[in-house]
């Protein structure tokens, strides 16, 4: 367990927000007609606390919960689209001294090899912690075990993985050790498990990042540290409200924004910063802002960042009569097909003050499109704390970390808003002659894949994959899959590299 030192107290608990969740009246019924589908719900011994949601390559979808199982400590899970959810590993299994891990908090990564990444808060033989693997057949595998050597210098208490282009996995942690600090680190991970720290973090530079990395289009990677940075605004342990970095892949770090408080704190809890099609990173603090009237420090903010770290406060939660906007975005948003973004908060709106589900736009415009806590019992979920994510059918789906049912242990539903299904490049860039995958559905029968208007030769592998060859002579645009349906369109475009 750790715990984060903010202006206003102490927010603690495995880097999950547990500590400002707000209960505002209830003043009106939700204005916009988006529909809630419940897909299941947790009862405990099947995982309880879920968290974040990929969508794989067959089309399905994986994620964790916090606890729960088995041996109480977590799990990893499969779900279908129509809500059929199968427990692939219970965590702490191993012995009470938990050496498959425990506590598995951080999102999950599908590499194009197809097997599944993930990293676990506690346990393993190093006691802080470990990334796993799970093969495409459901094999469960231990690859790297933190704090294994003091002082801990290759970090504690891992955060999410993802795959860069270069095909290494990139990730941070919440704590080290290196220097006598505590304050985190950067690593570079092999698919074999061999470890490289990058950047450990000191404080003036941030501390204790609690989000995942991105790879933006110009190839370097950007995070958050939840603490630390030039400012000391919101705490007077350490200073600083946290931080916008960029690190290029061989780990040469510079910060880009510390946030002051005003601007936002805590940013990027759980999450990670998203580009958008104006190639400006975007994100959430989760406490901060102007707006303070319900909050006391700050109901949290969105804001966007230019790589060169131009920074602009796109909107303060909280700014409507007793939060009916919502409050403390505690994940990432994503970036739908229609080109806004999308999210949740954990408290706030007008059903009790149990977080909402909304919508922005690139310039800042939000608008509240459901309230969660609507139905009776929480049926329908409370306190949505991670990101949704976009399928490819088009409608979005995440998780509740309470309510969803009489056990509270919380829930996965869908969320449709209209929009259609597209097709997602298990990678975004590659040289000619290079193999692709593609990922969406209704394959069968598909008669043509072109990039950017060039075709592509392919194999139709399954209804939900189609690999392809990078066509000589194609430029960097959107990728179409014309099949028996109509066509899908990518949701990003494909970057040819020369």
């Amino acid at each position: 367990m750790k715990t984060l030192e903010i202006m206003f107290g102490t927010v603690r608990a495995c880097k999950h927000f547990c500590s400002i969740i707000l209960f505002c009246a209830v003043t009106a019924m939700v204005s916009q007609a988006q529909t809630l589908t419940t897909l299941t719900e947790f009862s405990g011994t099947n995982g309880s606390y879920p968290l974040g949601l990929i969508q794989d390559f067959d089309g399905s979808f994986s994620g964790t919960t916090l606890s729960g199982g088995t041996q109480g400590w977590g799990t990893a899970f499969r779900i279908t689209s129509t809500g059929t959810l199968t427990t692939v590993h219970n965590f702490c299994s191993q012995g009470i001294a938990c050496t498959d891990g425990s506590e598995p908090e951080g999102r999950l990564t599908q590499a194009s090899n197809g097997d599944i990444y993930g990293t676990t808060d506690l346990g393993g033989t190093g006691h802080a912690g470990l990334i796993f693997r799970i093969s495409s057949g459901g094999k469960f595998a231990v690859l790297h075990n933190f704090c294994v050597v003091s002082p801990c210098a290759d970090g504690e208490s891992p955060i999410s993985v993802m795959q860069a282009r270069n095909g290494y996995l990139y990730g941070t942690t919440y704590g080290s050790r290196t220097n006598g600090y505590d304050f985190g680190t950067v690593f570079a991970l092999t698919l074999n498990g061999t470890l490289t720290t990058l950047h450990s973090f000191s404080g003036p530079d941030g501390s204790y990042p609690v989000g995942a990395l991105l790879q933006a289009s110009n190839g370097n990677l950007y995070g958050t540290t939840s603490q630390g940075g030039s400012t000391t605004s919101c705490s007077d342990s350490f200073a600083g409200c946290g931080t916008v970095f960029e690190i290029t892949p061989s780990g040469t770090l510079t910060t880009l924004h510390s946030f002051d408080g005003s601007d936002g704190a805590l940013p990027g809890y759980e999450g990670t910063l998203i580009e958008g099609a104006d190639g400006n990173l975007y994100g959430t603090a989760t406490d901060g802002g102007t707006t303070n009237t319900e909050c006391g420090f700050g109901c949290g903010t969105i804001f966007k960042i230019s790589p060169a770290g131009k920074f602009t406060t796109l909107y303060n939660f909280c700014s409507q009569m007793n939060c009916a906007d919502g409050a403390s975005p505690s994940e990432s948003l994503v970036l739908g097909t229609d080109g806004n973004f999308y999210g949740t908060t954990v408290a706030g709106g007008n059903s009790g003050g149990f977080g909402t589900i909304f919508k922005i736009t690139p310039q800042g415009v939000l608008t509240t499109l459901y309230d969660f806590c609507s139905q009776p019992n929480c049926a329908d979920g409370s306190q949505p704390q991670t990101a949704l994510i976009q399928a490819t059918d088009g409608n979005f789906y995440g998780t509740t970390t309470s309510g969803g049912g009489t056990s509270g242990s919380g829930s996965i539903f869908r969320f449709s808003v209209g929009l259609g299904p597209f097709v997602k490049l298990v990678r975004d860039s590659g040289k000619a002659g290079q193999l692709e995958g593609i990922t969406g559905q209704g394959f069968i029968g598909t008669t043509g894949v072109f990039l950017n208007g060039t075709p592509a030769s392919f194999t139709v592998v399954s209804d939900t994959f189609v690999r392809a060859t990078v066509p000589t002579g194609a430029k960097t645009g959107f990728v179409t899959v014309v099949t028996p349906s109509g066509t899908l369109k990518s949701n990003v475009p494909f970057r040819v590299i020369p």
